[in-house]
């Protein structure tokens, strides 16, 4: 039988289940990095397109 120490079991229970809540929620909100990269490429595209269209100001 060995010894346990109590808080040290309690604070790495708690650390796992806080892991396991960290994973879930990065599978359901997280974007992979193509999707950020190509998100990032349409608003500038977006972007250059809206400036071309603007009036210049004399």
């Amino acid at each position: 039988m060995s010894v346990v120490n109590l808080n040290k079991a309690r604070k790495a229970k708690t650390k796992a289940e806080e892991k396991a809540q960290a994973d879930e929620n990065a599978a359901r909100f997280g974007r992979s990095k193509a999707q950020r990269v190509l998100d990032a490429a349409n608003a500038a595209l977006a972007n250059s397109r809206h400036a071309a269209h603007q009036f210049e100001d004399e």
